[in-house]
């Protein structure tokens, strides 16, 4: 291999090396921010009390429901409304006359909500603050929610029919 080939391949393994190492300080920036974000909110509940779960989803239950919790395969309906940390609205179903249809583990919505939905009884009501590696992540949901977004979801678990 000639010295200019080798310089230029030297050259451009040494760019893609330094944007690899850029952007995952980058990653690292966001990530931080975002573990901010969600330590603020909680602080600033007091005496609130989520259960953080192994996955990074923190759950609290509000109303609890009855029956058998819906594992995967099973069908629920439900209601949501989805918040940013402010507690500004993005999106919800509660106003709707029909509600979500859902198949547990079927992978159509969020991994936090999926989940969140499995700690829940028909009838329970539960709070849901899912960091953005259980949401929409780094890309976010384009024009509606940024990269590195938790949010805090409102669930109320209607029904579960058993598959």
């Amino acid at each position: 291999m000639s010295f200019i080939r080798k310089t230029l391949v030297i050259s451009a393994v040494s760019f893609f090396l330094l944007f690899l190492s850029g952007g995952c300080g980058e990653i690292g920036t966001w990530k931080e921010q975002e573990e901010s974000q969600i330590k603020d909110f909680l602080e600033s509940l007091g005496d609130t009390t989520y259960v953080l779960k192994s996955s990074g989803l923190y759950y609290m239950e509000i109303t609890q429901g009855t029956g058998e919790f819906p594992v995967t395969g099973d069908s629920v309906t439900f209601y949501y409304k989805g918040m940013f940390l402010d507690k500004v609205v993005f999106d919800t179903n509660i106003t709707d006359s029909v509600p979500w249809k859902y198949v547990i583990g079927s992978g159509t919505i969020i991994a936090g909500i999926d989940e969140g939905l499995r700690y829940m009884r028909q009838g329970g009501k539960s709070l849901l603050l899912t960091p953005s590696n259980l949401a929409y992540g780094h890309n976010g949901y384009p024009g509606v929610i940024p990269g590195y977004t938790p949010l805090l979801w409102e669930i109320t678990l209607l029904t579960v029919k058993k598959n």
